[in-house]
């Protein structure tokens, strides 16, 4: 699906390492005139160490498997009931800098979370958005020829135990939590907080 400038896709539960492959090669055979893409889907659980990651902040990961990416940042947890979305941003096109595109992914989050009634905010020393000092929404980006893959990942429903294993984004003690655990028996809709999250980000990206 395109809106405007944007092609949506939604791939559902994929797995993490073709799907890293598949963002690497778009990334690398655009041509300059190529529509931006958002990729929304969940994964399989698994940790993702960023490329500066450090050994100690995964503490026990057990079961889960542990996969080195080349995106910014330290460890983080995929699984089902969290939303990841992909941003294929060509940020030369835009003329824009890293932190315009961490900036509008932020806003959309919070733009987002507040339709649902969740008060929450961006830490300037620590991207991601958080709600009364707990972690909801993570990022983690890479540039690469002027264009931006990897992205961010809402807690929606999910499982938050893994995040337990590990010092989320490198800080120790570090609270998540999610939308479901925030709206305890709101019965949310996992597709309908996707779709919005395409919608938000997508018209955060034409109005900046």
């Amino acid at each position: 699906m395109t809106a405007g400038q944007v092609l949506w896709r939604e791939l559902g539960l994929v797995d993490y390492a073709p799907t890293l492959q598949a963002m690497k090669e778009f990334t690398d055979s655009r041509s300059g005139d190529e529509p931006d893409q958002l990729w929304l889907l969940q994964h399989p659980r698994i940790f993702t160490q960023g490329q500066a990651g450090k050994a100690e902040h995964v503490l026990a990961p057990g079961d889960i498997p542990v996969v080195q990416v080349d995106r910014g940042g330290q460890v983080t947890y995929h699984g089902p009931g969290q939303w990841v979305l992909y941003l294929m941003i060509d940020l030369r096109r835009r003329s824009w800098g890293v932190r315009d595109l961490v900036n509008t992914i932020e806003h959309s989050i919070v733009l987002l979370l507040s339709e649902y009634g969740i008060n929450s905010a961006p830490k300037p020393e620590a991207p991601g958005v958080y709600v009364d000092g707990a972690k909801i929404a993570a990022l983690g980006l890479r540039v690469r020829h002027g264009c931006s893959y990897h992205g961010l990942s809402l807690n929606v429903d999910m499982d938050l135990e893994p995040f337990q294993r590990i010092n989320p984004c490198g800080y120790q003690g570090l609270q998540v939590t999610s939308m479901a655990r925030l709206l305890p028996g709101a019965g949310i809709d996992m597709n309908a907080v996707g779709r919005r999250l395409l919608a938000i980000v997508t018209a955060e990206l034409d109005r900046r």
